[in-house]
């Protein structure tokens, strides 16, 4: 007898499978790695995912910078509160609508997440050193594609964040 075949359906469930697996694995190795080596610096993961928004897309009011970190307003809110009391982010009115305030990172700031990101970075450089230049190409393509797909499926990721995300 023979065994039943496999249906493109199957495989493709069987690859989520592993997907799930590995995704899990990695994003669980990924935050320890991320928690030790952000916390050092005196800033949290979600203080320092802040700070690189505002460096990235430059001055952001909270709403903005609360979708940016698909956090609710509120915990966004607290996340700034910590990083202005430690000098790294300055609020200022908004030019625009007096009752919105703009965000902006202080040169401080930016010196910080500069560090923290090079540091990042030279991890990075470790883990992909004993591989093939067009191999390091393809995972990051395969990672930005699986990063796009899944967005699509979390439009308003923050609705529910509670403290817990702080």
């Amino acid at each position: 007898m023979s065994p039943p075949a496999r249906t493109a359906a199957t495989d493709l469930r069987q690859d989520a499978r592993h997907l799930h697996a590995a995704v899990s694995q990695l994003v669980r190795l990924y935050q320890f790695r991320d928690r030790d080596t952000i916390c050092c610096h005196d800033i949290s993961i979600t203080q320092c995912h802040a700070l690189e928004a505002l460096v990235e897309r430059g001055v952001l009011r909270s709403q903005a910078l609360a979708d940016a970190l698909m956090l609710d307003k509120s915990t966004t809110t607290r996340v700034v509160d910590a990083l202005v009391r430690k000098g790294y982010v300055v609020r200022r009115a908004d030019p625009d609508d007096a009752r919105a305030h703009a965000l902006t990172v202080t040169a401080p700031g930016r010196r910080l997440y500069r560090r923290i990101n090079e540091e990042m970075v030279d991890q990075q450089v470790e883990i992909l050193r004993d591989l093939e230049p067009g191999v390091r190409q393809a995972a990051t393509e395969v990672i930005r594609r699986l990063t796009r797909a899944a967005q699509s499926l979390v439009p308003d990721a923050g609705a529910g964040c509670t403290s817990a995300c702080d």
